[in-house]
């Protein structure tokens, strides 16, 4: 089993920043790639940013030069640096680690509010 725990959310206002930290324990040999998601109120859970354990990102359009995403596989952890922050930004989000079994297993952290006021 791997356990995710998220912290960072908050309220912010449009254009403020925010960063989330997601830190893996247990058997965190079997990650492969982490990211993160969110779900907003009434819309279905949608991928944000993820990174490969090599590095390599991928972002959702609407959040690109926008949120950045990074690894420190040293402590387990991955971030997400969110600037310039929209109302439409404002969701629970979620950490997600897939597994490198096949099939895939995804695990997922407990969610963290975040709140963008105009």
């Amino acid at each position: 089993q791997v356990q995710l725990v998220e912290s960072g959310g908050g309220l912010v206002q449009a254009g403020g920043s925010l960063r989330l930290s997601c830190a893996a324990s247990g058997r965190i040999f079997n990650i492969n790639d982490m990211g993160w998601y969110r779900q907003a109120p009434g819309k279905q859970r949608e991928l944000v940013a993820s990174v490969t354990s090599g590095g390599a990102t991928n972002y959702a359009d609407s959040v690109t030069g926008r949120f950045i995403i990074s690894r420190d596989n040293a402590k387990n952890t991955v971030y997400l640096q969110m600037n310039s922050l929209k109302p439409t930004d404002t969701a629970v989000y979620y950490c997600n680690a897939a597994s490198k079994t096949f099939p895939t297993f995804h695990y997922w952290g407990q969610g963290t509010q975040v709140t963008v006021s105009s």
